[in-house]
């Protein structure tokens, strides 16, 4: 299942590692990454497959809130469908 995971915070080494790292680790599949830092704030978009994962999309919620409070960062996670359906005209 496609997922898109969305970063912010004020930009510091270690976000993309730190997001990358936890992904990795549950085998999350990264399919496109878009990062860009304005001024001081750090944007992050990613386009993930969780299919092989061995968190469901809830767990994986949960473990990239917990990552939020490490990396001082804001990390929102959609479902592809969801998304697309939130940014429909």
């Amino acid at each position: 299942m496609k997922t898109i995971i969305t970063v912010v915070g004020l930009d510091q080494v270690g976000i993309i590692a730190g997001v990358c790292n936890l992904l990795a680790k549950h085998k999350v599949n990264v399919l496109d990454i878009n990062q860009t830092i304005l001024d001081e704030f750090f944007n992050m978009i990613m386009i993930v497959d969780i299919e092989d994962s061995d968190l469901d999309f809830e767990t994986l919620n949960e473990a990239l809130t917990s990552l939020e409070k490490t990396l001082n960062v804001k990390i929102q996670i959609q479902q592809e469908s969801i998304f697309k359906s939130m940014h429909r005209i």
